[in-house]
């Protein structure tokens, strides 16, 4: 059998594993039989077993495939966007960016004296993606000037404590409600997602996709240098525009509902570049969807420790898993910076 179909196989083959095992295990552990009865609508053994799967587990699995394979497209496309193995939402700043849009919204009415804000699905999604993409855009015109990318990579990490200074200043200003619903934003979660929640995450995440499949061929000319795409006839400034709106709406789109999560849009782009051995847009960017909803869904489940109460932050349990996989790939291929 081809090298490449048994690793396309193990992607595709390891998702429904790992969204059986969301739906068995968790604070109560449900056996499969009932899962089956529930899903195909017949009766089950227990009414609360319904109300789990339908109200909490299976939103929190929708939650969790849209979340890693957009965190996974918008590391790619940045990776190749600034050629540089660091950037991602988290590290260059643009999770930072759209928690300000968020904080603007959630704490925004008490530190500018307005009565409120309108604080729905659409408005946070808004004001995310907003607050990502002038990170995003600030980070990327820095870069059009300095070519050095640690120098691109300190800078993204600067905007992102200036982000967190003025969320800081609205903090202190906020009321006692509005502080304990913004941190609690801050952890991270999957599990306050609902229905109508999911169905804008929906959207907002496959308009980026898409707009992330035209920028394919994009993606692949920049990897051979600017002045060869623009000598096949590259528009530069339009592909690059439609590079970060992509990463902007689909960055943003997550960060609003699930809070900022860190290094997934680091990890996997670099793996799928190691396990395929391929620079190609066209093989990393199905391969980063697989990978990062299969990365994304096992976080979940060991953030909801089984047959206990404990929910960890997911954000947490993504940096546990995230950073020594970097090291790994720092220590171990000693020519990441020319994986790009």
């Amino acid at each position: 059998m081809n090298s490449n179909a048994l690793k396309w196989g193990l992607l595709i083959g390891t998702l429904p594993i790992f969204i059986a095992l969301n739906v068995m295990f968790g604070s109560i552990t449900i056996p499969f039989a009932d899962i089956l009865s529930i899903l195909l609508g017949q009766d089950s053994t227990s009414l609360a077993f319904e109300t789990i799967i339908w109200n909490s587990r299976i939103p929190r699995i929708l939650t969790a495939i849209l979340c890693g394979a957009a965190i996974s497209i918008s590391g790619l496309q940045m990776q190749v966007l600034f050629r540089n193995p660091l950037a991602g939402p988290y590290i260059l700043g643009i999770s930072s960016g759209a928690s300000l849009g968020i904080s603007l919204l959630i704490m925004g009415a008490s530190f500018f004296s307005i009565t409120s804000f309108v604080y729905t699905s659409w408005t946070l999604a808004i004001a995310s993606t907003l607050g990502a993409l002038l990170v995003l855009f600030i980070v990327f015109v820095i870069s059009l000037k300095v070519k050095d990318i640690m120098t691109v990579l300190i800078v993204g990490i600067m905007l992102g404590s200036f982000t967190t200074a003025l969320i800081g200043v609205m903090q202190y200003f906020s009321s006692a409600d509005q502080l304990k619903t913004f941190i609690i934003w801050t952890m991270g979660s999957l599990d306050a997602v609902n229905y109508e929640e999911i169905s804008v995450i929906t959207l907002v995440v496959t308009i980026g996709i898409l707009i992330g499949v035209f920028n394919i061929k994009a993606l692949n000319l920049l990897l051979l240098g600017e002045g060869y795409a623009k000598s096949m006839g590259l528009n530069l400034s339009k592909s690059r525009l439609w590079i970060i709106l992509s990463t902007g709406m689909l960055a943003g789109g997550i960060t609003a509902f699930c809070g900022p999560i860190g290094f997934i849009g680091i990890v996997v782009p670099h793996l799928c570049r190691i396990w395929f051995k391929t620079a190609n847009s066209k093989v990393l960017f199905p391969a980063s969807i697989l990978m990062g909803i299969n990365f994304m869904l096992l976080s979940d489940f060991i953030a909801h420790v089984p047959n206990s109460d404990i929910v960890l932050p997911i954000n947490s349990v993504t940096a546990i898993l995230g950073v020594p996989i970097i090291f790994w790939m720092v220590l171990g291929q000693k020519k990441i910076s020319n994986s790009i």
